[in-house]
């Protein structure tokens, strides 16, 4: 109970006990636990009991909860890495369909498999979730409209040639 006590209203107990004349052995004792708690409190100790039972008690559940936190981190970057892994492989099996070469002669399977390769380097340090989050979704959307692109451009073909082939 003392020590839960501000170094100011102790000073004063003190004084209203000495001027009340109680019994020496009380006015001894708050200017040992006094003269203690400045002592502490220079040197930084815990000046309450809440402050004591953080640092000493309580240290426990910290580590275990930073522990539990860790644990997640690993996870959602373990789960982060999948998915990223798993785009890149859809963005490779997407390229199989783009057959065709570009004005330079170069096959745009080989064109979008670079650019790709370079878009994943060129993030491969990114840290903040959110940012990765976009690219990812990002990605995503960017093969799945370069697919459907394809698909609509294989059905007119073929119309194109069911129509040729009519009489």
């Amino acid at each position: 109970m003392v020590s839960c006590m501000s170094l100011e209203h102790r000073s004063a107990m003190t004084t209203k006990l000495q001027s009340r004349q109680t019994g020496g052995a009380i006015v001894h004792h708050l200017r040992t636990t006094i003269t203690h708690l400045r002592h502490r409190l220079l040197h930084n100790g815990p000046g309450t009991l809440d402050e004591l039972l953080d640092r000493h008690i309580f240290k426990n559940d910290k580590k275990r909860d930073d522990e539990e936190n860790e644990l997640r981190n690993q996870q959602r970057l373990t789960s982060t890495r999948r998915e990223v892994l798993s785009l890149y492989r859809d963005i490779i099996r997407a390229t199989r369909f783009f057959v065709w070469p570009d004005s330079r002669g170069i096959l745009w399977r080989d064109v979008l498999r670079e650019n790709a390769r370079k878009e994943f380097e060129d993030a491969r340090f990114e840290n903040d979730p959110e940012i990765i989050t976009r690219l990812i979704i990002g990605g995503r959307d960017a093969v799945q409209a370069a697919i459907d692109k394809v698909v609509e451009k294989q059905k007119r073909q073929i119309d194109k040639e069911r129509d040729d082939f009519r009489p």
